[in-house]
């Protein structure tokens, strides 16, 4: 699982004592990396979502949309196949929602395959398949032209 899927929280469950770095670096440091190729991975996705200038800082320290980014980084850590997405602008205000869901736009061109579970008919109709659950059943599928 650590290998092929990244995880985004929409509370982002980053850990509060380390900083940008620390935080993208955790699951290379589970799956084995050595410290310098888990280093310059990190520096790199830091800088792939616009944090290369604050990766000292602790999370209390960034805003929602940056701390966001971090979680991305780190889903992307062990360059998955698959990112599975808790509604990831659930807690930013609309620019940084857009900048967020610019950056998994991105990723999906990349060829990454994003599940996002969301409320927001916004958010869904930038996907490429919507599925609609009711009561744990699915009520509706639709495709869309992206």
């Amino acid at each position: 699982r650590g290998q092929h899927i990244g995880f985004i929280f929409q509370s982002y469950n980053l850990i509060g004592q380390l900083n940008v770095i620390e935080n993208i670096e955790l699951p290379m440091y589970y799956q084995g990396f050595s410290e310098q190729a888990s280093a310059k991975r990190a520096m790199q996705l830091a800088t792939m979502v616009g944090l290369g200038n604050r990766v000292k800082h602790r999370p209390s320290e960034l805003s929602g949309g940056q701390q966001q980014r971090v979680s991305i980084a780190r889903a992307l850590a062990n360059d998955p196949l698959i990112i599975l997405a808790d509604e990831p602008t659930g807690n930013l205000d609309s620019q940084s929602g857009s900048e967020i869901l610019s950056i998994l736009d991105g990723l999906r061109r990349q060829g990454k395959t994003i599940i996002i579970v969301t409320h927001d008919t916004k958010i869904a109709a930038r996907a490429q398949r919507v599925i609609h659950l009711l009561d744990g059943r699915i009520k509706q599928e639709l495709y869309n032209k992206v």
